[in-house]
């Protein structure tokens, strides 16, 4: 049996027998929609999984019919598909060992040009060929020197922010690994007197944890798709790099508490680790 959660715990269901299958989908939807480098779900039989609590307070996502959220905290909520008997639950909210650990990349067309792909598992450059789906195409966004510009899954919230970002972390906590329902969450830190909205700000929500001194998540109430997180105390504000439409031209500097990872996820290549913080931080 395996548990779940959002990051505010309204959420929780659990799942009894063993996955089907485990994947990484590195598709734009997938990537704004959770604000990471790509999102890593778990497929299992619909008859063993169950709500324990929260059901009601889950929310369908306004840009697609299969995504769903915390109304709370923006977490993504498990898909379920009765007309294929599967349950589809994102990795970043389960708890323990899984007994499986991803099995492929798929839809790696589409991945973000800020991650590079460093394990041995098979890609796909859309779907493998036993899945036979549409892919369904965003619209580009044009670059402009010296902004990088990002928005929601729906578009209703959109951003920019001048000149180079201050850095770029994939923090492993478990408090990223729950806001953004992924196996880690990938942050740019951005001075916030060169970050703008474009649109959309009173559509976004915030949820932070109460015992944290600054953790927060932001989510656009429509779409559940990620945010950005303005700290005023820090000046900075905190864009997950999922959500961007253009290269921010910086790469990632470290893994960050790797001593808080998923099991079921192995860093590979050579982008530095540290069990918490690095040392300068």
């Amino acid at each position: 049996m395996t548990k779940g959660a959002c990051l505010c715990g309204t959420v929780r269901y659990q799942i009894d027998g063993p996955f089907q299958t485990m994947l990484n989908c590195h598709c734009s939807m997938c990537r704004k929609f959770h604000g990471a480098a790509f999102a890593t779900a778990a497929v299992a039989p619909l008859q063993g999984f169950r709500w324990l609590a929260g059901e009601h307070a889950v929310r369908a996502s306004s840009a697609s019919a299969y995504r769903s959220f915390c109304g709370t905290c923006g977490a993504a909520a498990p898909l379920l598909a009765p007309d294929r008997q599967l349950a589809l639950v994102h990795a970043g909210n389960l708890e323990g060992d899984l007994g499986i650990e991803p099995q492929f990349h798929q839809l790696v067309g589409s991945k973000a040009p800020w991650y590079t792909i460093t394990d041995s598992l098979p890609q796909f450059e859309r779907w493998p060929p036993e899945i036979q789906a549409p892919v369904v195409q965003r619209p580009t966004v044009e670059p402009r020197e010296g902004v990088t510009q990002g928005s929601c899954l729906c578009g209703d919230v959109a951003f920019e922010f001048d000149g180079a970002p201050l850095r770029m972390m994939y923090c492993h906590c478990t408090r990223c690994r729950r806001g953004r329902s992924a196996a880690h969450a990938a942050n740019v830190f951005v001075a916030l007197d060169g970050f703008r909205w474009v649109r959309g700000e009173a559509r976004v929500a915030s949820y932070k944890v109460p015992e944290a001194r600054f953790f927060t998540v932001a989510f656009c109430t429509g779409c559940g798709g990620a945010a950005p997180r303005l700290s005023p105390e820090r000046g900075v504000a905190v864009v997950p790099a999922g959500a961007l439409d253009t290269d921010p031209g910086i790469r990632p500097a470290a893994h960050i508490f790797v001593g808080s990872k998923a099991s079921w996820f192995r860093i590979t290549g050579d982008v530095p680790q540290f069990d918490e913080l690095p040392p300068q931080a």
